[in-house]
């Protein structure tokens, strides 16, 4: 891209490319070289589980629709690279994908597609695991992409591989909230708190993660799961964790992904759709219209901390 190019633009167009692997290779400009480029600005907010199974991904595409009913604008990251679901749930059809643009082919801007209630997906492939453990560079490309989307996003919203792998880790620890989905079963509830354990010895993360359980039977089943994975995290790790909420239970939920429809869409007064807007408050708060006042001038952020 030309200079004149660069000034004509109020912003540049970013494309990935590979780690080049000859030396000889043309300076880029100032603009487009990727040590200028900005990690996101918008609040990020990665959602992880110690295993499959839970419900993560309807976590995602629910949660994401919730915060767009609420004026958030969205975007949603399929994390898993190696293994796209997120465009299914949502009834979506992408020509492209991360692939696409990890491999150069095509910029973020060209990949992301526009979904309902002020949502848009940036898609994963689908059978390519050759993306499922990107090296560094590659990784720390794809965030700093994130934050060249236009229009800019309020929220970016990652759905990540089930698991303690480092590509998870690694996108847990470039958040500022981290989402640890568990259910009341022995297993998820051993996992969950693995992945807390291993990122708490880790480091690096902006704050403790929060827990959120699905597939309760009822709010006790619910508050007794998280009440026990935080005993244990309290007493082994001397980590104080919150638990975000609880989701039940809800046929509507396998339902509506026959249907490839978020549950708030396709039943909008379920119980499970009623817990996604519940979740979606907590993390949301819309500025009041008219006039900012001096006290809303100086705290411009509606993500709740």
């Amino acid at each position: 891209m030309s200079r004149r190019a660069t000034r004509g633009s109020s912003r540049a167009t970013v494309r990935l490319v590979p780690a080049p692997t000859a030396p000889a290779v043309p300076a880029a400009a100032p603009s487009e070289h990727p040590a200028q480029w900005s990690r996101p600005h918008a609040h990020t907010i990665v959602i992880a589980s110690g295993k499959g199974g839970v419900g993560k991904s309807n976590l995602a595409a629910n949660l994401a629709i919730a915060l767009g009913e609420r004026g958030a604008r969205v975007l949603l990251v399929d994390g898993d690279l190696a293994q796209a679901n997120l465009d299914l749930l949502l009834g979506l059809h992408p020509r492209f994908d991360l692939q696409h643009l990890l491999d150069g082919q095509k910029t973020l801007d060209e990949i992301v597609v526009s979904g309902p209630d002020n949502v848009r997906l940036v898609p994963a492939a689908s059978g390519a695991p050759e993306l499922a453990d990107l090296d560094d560079y590659r990784r720390e490309l794809l965030v700093r992409a994130l934050g060249t989307v236009d229009p800019p996003p309020d929220v970016i919203l990652v759905d990540t591989a089930s698991g303690v792998s480092r590509q998870t880790t690694a996108f847990c620890r470039n958040a500022h909230d981290v989402l640890v989905l568990t259910t009341p079963e022995m297993p998820a509830f051993s996992d969950a708190y693995a992945l807390v354990k291993l990122l708490h010895r880790q480091g690096g993360l902006a704050r403790a993660p929060r827990l959120i359980v699905n597939l309760a039977n009822g709010p006790e089943d619910g508050d007794d799961t998280a009440h026990r994975i935080r005993l244990v995290a309290r007493r082994f790790l001397q980590l104080e964790l919150e638990c975000l909420g609880v989701i039940p239970f809800d046929p509507h939920v396998p339902r509506a992904v026959r249907l490839q429809e978020p549950v708030l869409s396709a039943f909008p007064k379920s119980p499970a759709a009623a817990a996604y807007r519940a979740l979606a408050t907590q993390l949301w708060k819309p500025l009041p219209s008219g006039p900012p006042t001096d006290a809303e001038s100086e705290h411009p952020q509606r993500l709740e901390a």
